[in-house]
């Protein structure tokens, strides 16, 4: 990341549903309340300690928290670890792909109406180490510290919504660049574990092991066909394909002019409300412009790595504009089975939230430039 100053970025105007987002809670839980305490002496000590003084009390709170997530750790295992080690994941997960901002929040919420299927939970990504048997009384206990929306774009949030399976893979202390997110100051984290192709065979192991136990706990409650979804898997299909050869991937492209703001503003408004330094933004716009090429590149090598009829491409414009043509479509390409018995509850999904509206943004033309130029491959695929 380069030390140049964050360019003019339009804050995004709420409206609709959007005007009612509650202000941000200073007690809701971080990213980091699921760690055991070894994992997070392990991630303070890895960066010195360098908590900004007026963020101190996250630290301190996620600190007593983690004594109590090792203890109910302990009781899990020894409850169900044995189980859950036994239990089978359904081989042909179906996995959401996409860059951050590109409506892959959405579109894993529709695909989830489906009964057929089952997503990690925000609390199961949340609390990795212990939700078997914690998540009975603690969502029940402390629902209301959860923001009824997410701070970046005001979409629903819940407990048993679902969520990122790399929050959890955080959690449990598995390498993630998503840890870069709680100190934003620091040179970005776990780089190489956006593609897993730089990392030796013996921590690339260990990360599928982790991943695997973690939708086995997933499995083990739920007995049902997964939908995983996380924005750095987009990188990582050559792997996710030795953990699933029979995945189905659903990949969704979204116009480069309005993702970059919107990826922008997303890691500006996770480092203020997850993370434990006081953000300076620096280098941000040249790590979002990196980092997408990055993702982009290593999808266009592995995509041929794909049997025939298990990728299925769409553009977010286009699946707002039918997103029942395009779900329909989406279920005959994958043979996820009937749609027309998850019509109806797309249907009235769409119309609840008909009145949602996303962020709009400015951008300067220097922006607009480098986006143009760094982003053409990507530009003239998609014909953007």
């Amino acid at each position: 990341m380069s030390s140049s100053s964050p360019s003019p970025i339009v804050t995004p105007r709420p409206a609709g549903k959007q005007a009612s987002a509650k202000k941000e809670r200073k007690w809701m839980p971080r990213m980091w309340i699921g760690m055991c305490f070894g994992t997070w002496m392990a991630f303070l000590i890895r960066n010195r300690f360098r908590v900004s003084p007026n963020l101190a009390y996250k630290a301190v709170l996620i600190t007593i928290v983690s004594l109590l997530n090792s203890g109910m750790w302990l009781l899990e295992w020894i409850m169900l670890g044995w189980a859950i080690r036994r239990t089978k994941i359904d081989p042909r997960p179906l996995i959401v792909l996409g860059h951050w901002r590109s409506g892959t929040t959405w579109l894993h919420e529709l695909l989830g109406l489906d009964p057929q299927f089952t997503s990690p939970s925000t609390y199961q990504a949340m609390a990795p180490n212990h939700f078997t048997i914690s998540k009975w009384w603690v969502t029940r206990l402390f629902f209301w510290l959860l923001p009824s929306r997410r701070p970046m774009d005001n979409m629903p949030m819940g407990w048993d919504r679902p969520q990122e399976d790399e929050f959890a893979l955080c959690n449990v202390g598995t390498p993630s660049p998503y840890l870069t997110i709680a100190f934003p100051n620091q040179p970005p984290a776990f780089e190489e574990f956006l593609t897993l192709k730089n990392v030796d065979e013996a921590a690339r192991t260990q990360w599928k092991n982790s991943l695997r136990h973690f939708l086995q706990k997933v499995t083990f409650v739920h007995r049902k066909r997964l939908i995983i979804k996380s924005p750095p898997h987009t990188a990582r299909v050559r792997t996710l394909l030795e953990l699933f050869p029979e995945a189905r991937f659903v990949y969704l492209v979204r116009d480069p002019f309005v993702l970059f703001p919107s990826t922008v503003h997303l890691w500006k408004r996770l480092y203020e409300t997850h993370g434990l330094q006081v953000p300076n933004f620096q280098g941000l716009e040249e790590h979002v412009l990196t980092t997408f090429m990055r993702i982009f590149e290593s999808f266009e090598a592995d995509r041929a790595l794909i049997p025939p009829g298990r990728l299925y491409e769409v553009r977010y414009e286009d699946l707002v504009a039918d997103a029942p043509a395009r779900m329909a479509e989406l279920y005959r390409q994958l043979e996820l089975g009937d749609y027309e018995a998850v019509r109806p509850a797309v249907e009235s999904y769409l119309a609840q939230n008909s009145d949602y509206q996303t962020n709009r943004y400015v951008l300067s033309d220097a922006d607009r430039e480098a986006v143009s130029t760094r982003w053409r491959p990507f530009i003239e695929k998609y014909r953007y």
